[in-house]
């Protein structure tokens, strides 16, 4: 017994089993199995442990760009010791996404999506059953039906129009204020609190705390959301990282903790005045779904409603809030693209309210986007870094290309496409043209606007807090 507790404490044996047990680790790591008669995808060279986490770098979109143009449209990278199969080109996605959507529907059961949502989200989960699929189906209806439905005690041709159009105006005013105070203003927080205020109309009507401290400190550190989604966070990859200090990960843990118990308190306070007679805004109609499924039996739960307005209302403000924030900076950098848009806007401020819905400006400018290696769909383009929105039209100018837009995949696409396309399109459309009716964007002169990207969950733009603003009618 003596020998043996002489031998495990020499420092040798000791040094020779971490050894062992690293090189088992690697070697372990770097096997991929691939059943008979098959290969692996191509792929660089990765490093032992990390992978192509360095290869990868702070732009992984653009890296895998490249690897494309090297190993082709399918490729294999590792992030740690996990495969990650690439798809690049727009015939490829395609016919991954549509043509074999039932093969290309899940979701990695990454360790960060388990707290968004307490692992219930629709979007982050990896569940794709018959469950899901209602829960979809249901999301999508009711995003849809109050999208384009409309209160008939109002102008407005949908709730959707109703509610952009009292937060644009609201936008207009505190820009102008900004420029009042200071001469400049930095957009994307003036830009997300009104983006936020019209999805909190669409989940809950006039139940949604506009003004309280709560929501506007949810809506302020929305970045440690976004900052963590990313492909490619280490945590997800790297198991040892869940149990070392990690700030970045706490942030987001608070984060999605904070938002869920604010949405369960102001959906419990909705139900206290819901009624089957008055159904204006989302909350409202999955009460009213659950209500109708008690006979069937097939009721959903009221934890399952608090998870689906989740999912919409944490889609609706970020997304639509950087594609509206892109458009502002693009345009003050191209003021002949401006100066189109506003001769298109040539009606009155009554015309403009009234018609709004049934106009099509077709120099609008495409929405700024992260995708499936979108951005290896560039080769479809001429000269994909210009801003020239009016690529998309018809050689007459009079209508949209659509073949040439659908080549644009902004919104994804087969099983997973986002269910909030048509609202989106709409929302940014109607933001855009109310602002762009009653301002002129410009910077001071001489001022070069940063148009680098960050890369995330969405590709966001940089910080630019000397936008300017000014009236282009008279009152």
């Amino acid at each position: 017994m003596a020998l043996f507790q002489d031998i495990s404490l020499t420092p040798e044996l000791l040094l020779a089993t971490a050894i062992f047990s690293i090189v088992f680790y690697v070697v372990k790591a770097l096997r991929t199995r691939v059943p008979k008669g098959l290969k692996s995808p191509p792929g660089p060279w990765g490093w032992p442990i990390i992978g192509h986490m360095l290869t990868l770098g702070k732009n992984p979109h653009l890296s895998l760009t490249k690897l494309s143009k090297q190993y082709g449209d399918v490729l294999q990278i590792r992030i740690g010791s996990t495969p990650v199969v690439v798809l690049s080109g727009l015939d490829t996605i395609r016919q991954a996404l549509v043509k074999q959507g039932d093969d290309f529907k899940g979701r990695p059961d990454l360790y960060s999506f388990r707290f968004i949502t307490d692992g219930q989200s629709l979007i982050f989960n990896p569940d794709t059953g018959p469950v899901w699929v209602a829960r979809r189906r249901l999301a999508m209806d009711a995003l849809k039906s109050f999208s384009i439905a409309s209160d008939p005690n109002l102008l407005s041709s949908c709730y959707l129009e109703e509610h952009v159009s009292k937060e644009a105006n609201h936008l207009v005013s505190k820009f102008q204020k900004q420029m009042e105070k200071v001469g400049h203003f930095e957009p994307v927080n003036l830009v997300v609190e009104s983006v936020t205020n019209v999805i909190g109309a669409m989940c809950f009507g006039k139940n949604f705390p506009r003004k309280s401290e709560e929501m506007l400190s949810i809506v302020k550190s929305s970045e440690d959301f976004v900052e963590n989604v990313s492909s490619g966070n280490a945590v997800d990859f790297f198991p040892i990282l869940r149990y070392l200090p990690n700030p970045a990960l706490k942030k987001f843990k608070n984060f999605n903790d904070k938002f869920v118990l604010f949405l369960q308190k102001t959906v419990q306070e909705h139900y206290q005045d819901f009624s089957k007679n008055s159904i204006q805004d989302i909350t409202s109609a999955l009460f009213m779904h659950t209500e109708n499924s008690k006979d069937s039996g097939v009721q959903i739960p009221y934890e399952k409603i608090v998870n689906i307005v989740n999912d919409l209302f944490g889609a609706g403000f970020d997304t639509v809030t950087t594609a509206i924030s892109w458009s502002l900076l693009l345009l003050v950098t191209r003021p002949n693209v401006q100066r189109k848009i506003h001769r298109e806007l040539v009606f009155s401020n009554t015309v403009f309210s009234q018609k709004l819905g049934g106009h099509s400006s077709p120099f609008l400018p495409e929405p700024t986007h992260s995708g499936p290696v979108c951005s290896s769909c560039r080769k479809q383009w001429e000269d994909p870094f210009e801003f020239r929105p009016e690529r998309f039209l018809t050689d007459d100018s009079t209508a949209i290309n659509k073949t040439l837009s659908e080549k644009v995949m902004i919104f994804g696409l087969g099983k997973r496409r986002c269910i909030g396309e048509t609202p989106a399109k709409w929302e940014v459309f109607l933001f855009l043209a109310i602002l762009l009716h009653q301002l002129e964007f410009s910077v001071p002169p001489g001022l070069k606007v940063d148009l680098t990207p960050t890369y995330g969950l969405t590709m966001k733009p940089p910080i630019c807090k000397h936008l300017q603003a000014w009236p282009r009618f008279s009152k």
